[in-house]
This record gives C-alpha cells, sequence and structure tokens, in this order.
C-alpha cells in the first residue's frame, strides 16, 4: 500500500495538471467570447495550481524524520501549509467579493458570447469531480493541507455555478446576476476559509484533542489492572497526529518494576489509536483521602 506521502503527491500531481488545462481553457473562452466572469475564474483556477504546489513542499517537509533540531518532528509544517491555504481562500473569497460589488457600482455589466457557458460547464464538473477526489485521499490519510487544498476545488466550483448563471442572466438580459452571485460565493468561500483556518491555528497551538477522543482514552487507562485513578491527562494536538500525557496513580507498596509494568500497558493501550503519535506515563503512589 502506498505511503501517506506517496498518496497525497500523486492527488496534488494529478489536480496540478488539471488545473493547468482547466484555466489555460477557461482564459482562452474568456478572451473569445469577452466575459470578465470567465477571465476572472480562468485565474482562480491557475491559483489552485500554485496553492496545490505549497500542498507538495508542505506534505515533503512535513515528513522529515525527526533530528537534532526537531526532536518531535516536523508534521506541524503541513498545518502551516493548511493555514497558507486558508488565507489563499480568504483572499480569493474577498477579491470576488469586491470585484462584485465594484460591478454593481460601476454597472460594469457585459454581455459574454454564448461559449462562455460551455466553458463554465466544463469547469463545474472539472473541479467538483477534483474537490471529491481529493477529499477521498485527503481523509484516507487525514491530511489537513489536503482538505485545504480539496476546498480550493470546490471554492473554483462555486465560482464556476455563478460565472455560469451570471452568463445565462446576462444573456437573458440581467447582467446584474452575476456581481449578485459573485457575492454570495465570496461569502461561502470566506466561511470555508475561516473555518480551515481555525483547525490549522488551532493544531499549531497545541489545542486538546476532541472530548470523545479524551473520554476514550479515559475509558482504556481506566480498565488497566493496578491503574487506581488517573491524576492528570493532557492532550495536544500536532498536526494530525495527537500527543498524550498522563499521570496514573498506582498501589504505593507494589514493586518498582510492577509500576512500570502497568505505565507500560498504559502506554500501549493508548498508541493503539492511530491518531496518537506518542504517549507519556508518569506514576503516582495511590493516596486514599
Amino acid at each position: 500500500m502506498e505511503d501517506r506521502l506517496e498518496i497525497g503527491v500523486k492527488v496534488s500531481k494529478i489536480t496540478i495538471i488539471g488545473n493547468a488545462i482547466l484555466s489555460f481553457i477557461k482564459i482562452l473562452i474568456g478572451f473569445v467570447s469577452r466575459s470578465n466572469a470567465m477571465l476572472a475564474d480562468g485565474v482562480h483556477s491557475f491559483s489552485d495550481v500554485v496553492s496545490t504546489i505549497g500542498v507538495i513542499i508542505g506534505l515533503k517537509l512535513s515528513h522529515k524524520p525527526e533530528d537534532k533540531e526537531h526532536p518531535y518532528g516536523h508534521e506541524k509544517i503541513e498545518s502551516l501549509s493548511s493555514l497558507f491555504l486558508s488565507l489563499m481562500l480568504l483572499a480569493v473569497g474577498i477579491g470576488i467579493g469586491v470585484s462584485g460589488v465594484r460591478n454593481i457600482l460601476a454597472g460594469n455589466y457585459i454581455v459574454p458570447g454564448s461559449l462562455a457557458i460551455l466553458g463554465a460547464i466544463i469547469s463545474i464538473i472539472t473541479k467538483e469531480w477534483m474537490y471529491h477526489y481529493t477529499m477521498k485521499y485527503a481523509k484516507i490519510i487525514n491530511s489537513s493541507s489536503l482538505k485545504a487544498d480539496a476546498w480550493h476545488h470546490r471554492s473554483d466550483s462555486l465560482s464556476s455555478i455563478g460565472a455560469l448563471i451570471g452568463i445565462i442572466g446576462a444573456r437573458l438580459g440581467f447582467p446584474i446576476l452575476d456581481s449578485l452571485v459573485a457575492l454570495i460565493i465570496s461569502i461561502l468561500i470566506l466561511k470555508v476559509g475561516y473555518d480551515i483556518a481555525k483547525q490549522s491555528i488551532a493544531q499549531v497551538i497545541d489545542q486538546s484533542a476532541n472530548e470523545e477522543i479524551v473520554s476514550e482514552i479515559e475509558d482504556k487507562v481506566k480498565s488497566i489492572e493496578g491503574v487506581k485513578k488517573i491524576d492528570t491527562l493532557k492532550t495536544r494536538l500536532h498536526a494530525n497526529k495527537i500527543y498524550v500525557d498522563i499521570e496514573i496513580s498506582v498501589d504505593s507498596d507494589i514493586p518498582v518494576k510492577s509500576g512500570h509494568d502497568i505505565a507500560q500497558k498504559v502506554h500501549n493501550l493508548v498508541e493503539e489509536n492511530s491518531d496518537v503519535k506518542h504517549c507519556m506515563v508518569h506514576i503516582n503512589p495511590y493516596v486514599n483521602k
């Protein structure tokens, strides 16, 4: 089976090629049909090429092994890559929104040629496929940057839907539809960008794992014979992985080796969860209050 890095790079290379071809087609159609919406959409697709290159760089750097200067590894680089992509999404959303407002205020309406409709339809189908293809593998390898890139494809699909509605509306005598739909799409893109940025920041600042995971860890530890109680349990997100620090109380009269064996059982059981990168266990003498 392919490893995490190989899958991420393969998916990214395929979408880079697809976006490069698609952006060329949309920009060409935009010029021929005199469609500002299609030209903007073509530039948007080209921005996906840049963002996906960022994903590849982030994936490769995050897979570097631990070294003397980085004993905890380089996984957080992927979170930074995801944050970068979220900022690109926010910029795209703001750009589309500002452009829509300016066109409405200036009354800058152009009736595009019918070829622009075909270009928008091709873009919607292609970008929706890229979204589902990328998201499928992003979930398989649990990659935040690949998920962010998938949403970048979805944002392009949404902008193409807006372009299609605007083009058809303009040809039917309602040119303002293009700009109004662009405003709605910009809000959707901004919401997605905000959610991805929030998740990425949580991974960088060591936010704790969700309550469901913490509760699962507690239940596992309490099930181990010899654990009298859990004194403290701390978790922190580390990119797509979790670090666990736990203190348990054991009978103060047992030999050191027995206490160590209990701690080892706790360590091994917690790390059975594939999301947990490392579990640190400290034992305390049990005091019955």
